[in-house]
C-alpha cells in the first residue's frame, strides 16, 4: 500500500511541474530580434496570444494600420495576435495568427519544444514559416 502511495505520489509530481504553453513569450523574429512579448492563455475554452509588451522603443506606440476589422487604428499594444487555438495532442491547432506587420492571418500550429521554448508555426496553404518563442522568466 505504501509503494502504491509513494508511486502515485511521485507521478502526480511530475505532472504538477511539468510546463505548457500558457504564460509570456518573447516574440523572436527570423533575424533573430526580440520584437514584443505575448501573453498565452485561455479564453472561453478556447487559446488566445495577446501582445502585452513592445520590446521596440520606436514601435512602442504603434498604431495597427493594416488590420481589417475592428482592430483597424487601435494599438498593437493589447492585440490578440493568437486567436481560436485548441489542443490536439501535441499541439494547438485550428486556429489563426496575425502579425501586425503586414496585415496577414495565418492558421497556425504551437508546440512546446521545451520548457522555455516555442515553436509557432504559421501556414498560409501548404506553405508555413516558423519562429521560436522564448519564455520569459
Amino acid at each position: 500500500m505504501k509503494l502504491t502511495l509513494k508511486i502515485l505520489i511521485f507521478f502526480i509530481s511530475i505532472q504538477s511541474f511539468s510546463q505548457d504553453i500558457f504564460g509570456k513569450w518573447t516574440v523572436i523574429d527570423k533575424h533573430g530580434v526580440s520584437k514584443c512579448i505575448v501573453s498565452i492563455y485561455k479564453e472561453n475554452d478556447k487559446v488566445v496570444g495577446e501582445i502585452v509588451e513592445i520590446l521596440i522603443e520606436e514601435n512602442k506606440n504603434a498604431i495597427c494600420t493594416k488590420c481589417e476589422d475592428k482592430d483597424n487604428g487601435k494599438p498593437i499594444l493589447g492585440l490578440k495576435i493568437i486567436q481560436n487555438m485548441e489542443k490536439d495532442g501535441n499541439y494547438y491547432k485550428n486556429g489563426t495568427i496575425f502579425d501586425p506587420e503586414n496585415g496577414e492571418k495565418y492558421s497556425c500550429r504551437l508546440a512546446l519544444e521545451d520548457d522555455n521554448t516555442l515553436q509557432v508555426r504559421g501556414y498560409l496553404a501548404f506553405l508555413y514559416s516558423t519562429q521560436y518563442w522564448k519564455r520569459v522568466k
